[in-house]
């Protein structure tokens, strides 16, 4: 397998939704630019609304972070609870 990575503008909308992801997969590894965090993870990585909405303290709907996304590279797997980029075989 593969690496998959996903990358948000570097602002403060983005700033709780990258903490979740990065405590939700421990093996996951985010550079930053200055307008840009960029995560990776071998394989896997999941974005779970529990999370972000912990660190917000309000409901969360997955496709608002549409709002800071740039990019993201392998197979989306998406449904209301989750978000998961993968490389299937």
């Amino acid at each position: 397998m593969s690496n998959v990575f996903i990358a948000f503008q570097a602002n403060e909308d983005s700033r709780p939704v990258i903490e979740a992801i990065l405590e939700d997969n421990p093996n996951a590894v985010s550079s930053a630019s200055p307008a840009m965090v960029k995560i990776d993870c071998k394989d896997r990585l999941v974005i779970r609304r529990e999370s972000i909405e912990s660190r917000i303290g309000r409901s969360f709907d997955l496709q608002e972070i549409q709002l800071s996304l740039i990019t993201l590279t392998g197979h989306l797997d998406e449904d209301d609870d989750q978000l998961t980029l993968s490389w299937k075989q």
